[in-house]
């Protein structure tokens, strides 16, 4: 944000309007809003969003272990879903081993 901060200021202040929005319309609870941040946040591996939703989810009510838990469910889910992915990426891993499909890369 900071780069479009200076040189697209318009955007950064497009993004700032629709965080007013949603804040305007949220129909759900502070601290169920910071739970589902802080879990997004963690999927997409952003260190200041992690940091700002894990104090905003406490400032809400929320406690450590509440926290740990979505945690815990954040990494489970993904682990669920990489595992899902990739077997169906290799489902068909005999005719990767004769040879006969062709994963688009170049050698």
């Amino acid at each position: 944000m900071r780069m479009l901060a200076e040189f697209f200021p318009e955007f950064a202040q497009k993004l700032d309007e629709i965080d007013a929005l949603y804040e305007g319309k949220r129909m759900i609870d502070e601290k169920t809003y910071q739970f589902i941040c802080f879990a997004v946040s963690i999927k997409a591996r952003s260190r200041p969003c992690v940091l700002k939703h894990f104090k905003g989810a406490l400032d809400a009510g929320a406690s450590v272990q509440e926290l740990a838990y979505i945690l815990a469910l954040v990494m489970r889910e993904a682990a669920g879903a990489d595992d899902c992915w990739t077997h169906d990426v290799i489902d068909d891993w005999r005719d990767v081993v004769l040879g006969s499909v062709d994963c688009g890369c170049k050698k």
